[in-house]
């Protein structure tokens, strides 16, 4: 019996490890190209800041306020515009109605050119508009502290740094709601959570690794992007802040990744007003200002923002019924399909 019990446990560890390499490479085989079109795309800005913050912090500070409301702003509703889509895309690629894919697509065409949306598609817009506009109000804002020229340079880099990061986040972020969506539609909610799991252990792996190259290198990356010293001082002072915010993207995307498979961004765009305009943002104005902590209170109010939206975010998905929510996918997708046309079929099938 023992002998039988040893060899269980093994074919069950093989299974696991089996798993968890086959989810790995789906998983993968959505970030990594995700990674590369999203970070090339973003990492024009920051050559071009680097370039710049070898010239004179002035323009460093201009170009820093710029960017913050154009690209944050501007990228805020596009990209929360397009996530209903991801939604419905995964759970009818996922319920196998693939038909339906290319028309979700349409619709958001509509949507995202007229601006006239469904409720899902308001929500997702909302959703991803409060997390970037909330970090672009935090530079404008760091142009009233005292020396606002160095604390709007140091500030909008690190941001940038940490926007850069976020866009490999962002990709982990995509492949939770895609396999989420997935697997809902397919109505496996085990199948889902497992794959969460993985997507969360490999994020975290990033995560941590550009958290302890901040640690370590804090205080000489700012040398390499600026040659004011007194934003390389300034920068120098936010690093060991910045490595921890490395850890929060690496979880809070993912959990919003299930969110939006799951076709719940009203609920994160409720608690994401609540964390960031209710928490995170008077707690920076109070350490920024009222404390003269500076850039760096401005930061702890983000941070602490981030770490409520994210544990409350886990504690929404723990407390989920998915076997509801699948149900819900089911309904949703059966109320929105259209058969395939069988007409060019029958037309071309010669009669006897």
């Amino acid at each position: 019996m023992e002998g039988n019990g040893a060899v269980q446990t093994a074919v069950g560890s093989v299974d696991l490890k089996g798993k968890i390499w086959g989810e790995s490479k789906i998983v993968w085989s959505i970030i990594l190209p995700t990674v590369v079109a999203r970070v090339t795309s973003y990492s024009t800005s920051l050559v071009t800041q680097v370039w710049i913050g070898h010239i004179n912090k002035v323009e460093l500070a201009a170009f820093g306020l710029i960017m913050s409301v154009l690209v944050l702003f501007t990228n805020g509703i596009i990209l929360g515009m397009s996530s209903a889509t991801e939604t419905f895309c995964g759970q009818a690629f996922g319920a196998k109605q693939n038909n339906m894919m290319g028309i979700y697509l349409q619709r958001s065409w509509i949507v995202n050119v007229a601006t006239v949306t469904i409720l899902l598609s308001v929500s997702s817009g909302v959703m991803l508009c409060l997390e970037l506009w909330y970090q672009a109000i935090l530079v404008l804002l760091a142009g009233y502290l005292d020396d606002a020229t160095v604390e709007i340079s140091a500030f909008s880099f690190c941001m940038t740094i940490n926007s850069l990061e976020f866009m490999i986040c962002l990709s982990f972020l995509s492949a939770a709601c895609i396999r989420v969506a997935n697997e809902l539609g397919r109505g496996n909610e085990e199948a889902a959570m497992f794959s969460v799991k993985v997507i969360l252990t490999n994020s975290l792996i990033i995560g941590i690794l550009f958290s302890i190259l901040f640690l370590v290198f804090g205080k000489d990356i700012p040398r390499l992007l600026t040659s004011d010293i007194e934003v390389q001082e300034a920068m120098a002072d936010l690093s060991y802040l910045l490595s921890i915010s490395f850890l929060f993207n690496s979880i809070q995307p993912v959990f919003t990744g299930v969110a939006v498979g799951s076709g719940l961004q009203g609920r994160v765009a409720i608690i994401n007003i609540c964390c960031y305009y209710l928490v995170g943002l008077p707690v920076g104005l109070l350490l920024g200002f009222l404390a003269n902590w500076g850039i760096k209170g401005l930061w702890i109010g983000l941070l602490l923002g981030i770490a409520v939206q994210t544990m409350v975010l886990g504690l929404m998905i723990w407390r989920t019924n998915w076997q509801e929510q699948v149900d819900k996918v089911s309904n949703r997708l059966n109320q929105w399909l259209l058969e395939p046309s069988t007409e060019n079929d029958e037309a071309s099938v010669p009669s006897s």
